[in-house]
């Protein structure tokens, strides 16, 4: 299936390999996800097995710092990947992808805690995010440009949603585990032993999810993997108009999408004062709202273009942060939770549902993946992957409400990106490609 030249109307029986392809690349990219937002949920029980601390503050700074850590390997591994699916392609790119996530989960699942090996669990526990992170790194940037790639024209923005949905059913089946596991054990069972558990699901997952990967066929030519510029930064740099457009309108992306999502669960608790379990159950639904959500803002995209989506992401995003996140930090209602918190993701679903598309458009095929991973993962790296650490360490020292400043100025600044960007729906690198 060449997807790269200008034919004829497809036929039936490729618009269904297609789809197909899509669903393959989404099944390895919702397992990637769960391995890695795993860790994030756990948090508030496997803590203190970790990081013996009387302060549950204090507690959840540290292992939000080992999250954060773990997003710091993502640009290495946007580059490696991004050249790998470059040069050797999409498909080999996003099987070695899921086979690193299942390595990481395998061992943070049998990892010994503080208490039976000292200094060395956390340690371990850091190089076990840090191979994650690498894989995530490049999980991203190969599936987004896969799925840009495999998408029919002219409905491109409502099929590459479903990176998202898959990204964020990753999220919500991770949720859905933990909600299951607080109904069947105890706290003290859960902070015992049962945290491992998700990480045992989520490496038996990945095999699955690498099974499935093998069908899929290749969206690149040979000619186009042996360009001399495939897969290299010199390559790359040719486009560094496009590069730092990504970067500016990813920085605030990340940062917004994580602070309501994996963040989310964690400021209900320990802000507004929820129960773990009602929190659980808030952001599940939540989360759920959510990944629907996905393909209906993607089908918007297709009908007014990506440019103006990512503007009114930045508008509703900029003036909304504040207000949403101050009224949250006094709610009581878990029934409000959720209606604040599904507002707040129905604004970043203007962001979230074209993510990966939009940066596809941008770059040509020689270096698509490098150009999408690698630019997503330095800004998720810097500002995504510090959301939690950030919200947390301001907390810690009084100046809480400074958070939702931060991130209403990164949103601001997205804004302004997409203001002075090209619409690279009408104007991008697969536009006259079928």
């Amino acid at each position: 299936m060449n997807v790269q030249t200008d034919t004829p109307p497809l036929s039936a029986d490729d618009t269904r390999r297609r789809i197909f392809a899509i669903v393959g690349a989404s099944s390895g990219n919702l397992v990637e996800w769960f391995d890695f937002y795993v860790y994030s949920f756990c948090a508030l029980y496997f803590a203190p097995a970790f990081f013996p601390s009387g302060n549950p503050t204090t507690q959840l700074l540290n292992t939000a710092g080992v999250f954060a850590a773990g997003f710091l390997m993502r640009p290495i591994g946007g580059w490696f990947f991004g050249r790998l699916a470059d040069k050797h392609g999409r498909r080999r790119a996003m099987m070695v992808s899921v086979f690193m996530m299942c390595g990481g989960s395998l061992v943070i699942a049998v990892l010994p805690t503080y208490a039976k090996i000292g200094a060395l669990a956390p340690a371990l526990l850091l190089v076990a995010r840090l191979f994650q992170g690498l894989s995530v790194g490049g999980e991203y940037g190969t599936s987004a440009t896969y799925m840009s790639e495999v998408a029919l024209r002219g409905r491109r923005g409502f099929f590459a949603s479903f990176q998202y949905v898959t990204l964020i059913g990753g999220q919500l089946f991770a949720l859905l585990v933990l909600v299951i596991l607080q109904q069947l054990l105890s706290t003290e069972e859960l902070k015992a032993w049962g945290w491992r558990v998700p990480f045992a699901v989520g490496a038996v997952a990945a095999l699955v999810a690498l099974y499935l990967r093998r069908s899929l066929d290749e969206t690149t030519t040979a000619e186009q993997r042996q360009r001399k510029e495939a897969g290299t930064l010199r390559g790359l740099m040719q486009h560094k108009a496009a590069f730092l457009t990504v970067l500016g309108f990813t920085a605030g992306g990340s940062l917004i999408f994580y602070t309501f999502t994996t963040y989310m669960q964690k400021y209900l608790v320990n802000t507004a004062g929820m129960h773990a379990k009602t929190a659980s159950n808030v952001m599940t639904a939540a989360l759920f709202v959510y990944m629907i959500m996905q393909p209906l803002f993607g089908a918007l995209s297709d009908r007014i273009g990506r440019r103006r989506s990512m503007i009114l992401f930045g508008v509703f995003a900029t003036i909304g942060t504040v207000p949403l996140l101050h009224t949250l930090k006094d709610v009581t209602s878990p029934y409000a939770a959720f209606g604040l918190v599904t507002l707040a993701l129905a604004i970043v679903s203007f962001y979230t549902s074209i993510s990966g598309l939009i940066k596809a458009e941008m770059f040509p095929p020689e270096v698509r993946a490098l150009g999408v991973g690698l630019s997503y993962a330095v800004a998720n790296a810097l500002f995504g992957g510090s959301a939690e650490y950030v919200a947390l360490w301001l907390k810690s020292v009084g100046n809480e409400s400074m958070f939702y400043w931060y991130v209403t100025a990164l949103c601001a600044v997205a804004l302004i990106v997409s203001f002075r960007m090209r619409d690279s729906s009408k104007e991008g690198y697969l536009r006259n490609e079928p």
